[in-house]
């Protein structure tokens, strides 16, 4: 077995990288709970819920639900910054899942912006084992109030729902779109903002984009 990299932690981080992973351990009770989070998330597109307010809030929320499904039979892969495998480490020594390429992984987390060709990069299984499609959680700087308003149908959403999330990538919705193209197959998607609210985006769900703040404020 290879040894687990070390990266310079930031000054201002006070916390190490063993701390961080007792941090990352869930208790059965808060795993129990950021798994009805995220299955409630996705059962229900666009409508809000929240990861339990007990989680350390030194672990990003995105990782929570990489943190309470990994096991020892789940890729898992982490989505950070260049040269940095530090979340990696965590999530890889909390739940003793495997560390894999983005390609093969079940389960991805993000703990920076993700970029569009990253989502096209995600599992999506295929017709007779749609379950090998990727869940990716990726962080948003918040729920609503973004530049661009989603209308959302499908299974799960009562007639329509407009959703409006910021922090997301120019290309975002294309890319997701092309991601789910080939249902059952795809991938779902788990918007996480700082304050540990979260919502879904299923692979059965489709995405229009109805507005943007910008023609709105010229109308």
């Amino acid at each position: 077995m290879t040894a687990v990299e070390t990266v310079p932690r930031p000054a201002h981080d006070a916390f190490g990288t063993a701390e961080l992973v007792s941090a990352a351990k869930l208790r059965p009770d808060q795993a129990q709970g950021v798994f009805r989070a995220v299955l409630d998330a996705l059962a229900r597109p666009g409508t809000v819920t929240r990861f339990p307010a007990s989680v350390a809030a030194e672990v990003p929320p995105a990782l929570l639900p990489v943190l309470a499904l990994a096991d020892l039979g789940s890729g898992i892969h982490v989505l950070e910054e260049d040269g940095v495998r530090r979340w990696s480490d965590v999530v890889g020594l909390a739940t003793n899942a495997p560390v894999v390429p983005l390609e093969l992984a079940r389960l991805v987390a993000a703990v920076r912006a993700v970029e569009p060709g990253e989502i096209l990069r995600l599992a999506r299984g295929g017709a007779q084992a749609p379950e090998d499609g990727a869940v990716l959680c990726l962080p948003v700087t918040a729920l609503e109030g973004g530049p661009h308003t989603w209308r959302l149908s499908g299974p799960g959403v009562p007639g329509e729902r407009d959703v409006a999330p910021a922090g997301l990538p120019d290309g975002f919705v294309e890319a997701r779109a092309e991601a789910v193209g080939g249902f059952p197959a795809g991938v779902d998607l788990v918007l996480a903002a700082p304050d540990g609210s979260l919502m879904g985006l299923p692979r059965s769900t489709s995405v229009t984009v109805i507005a943007d703040a910008v023609s709105e404020e010229k109308s």
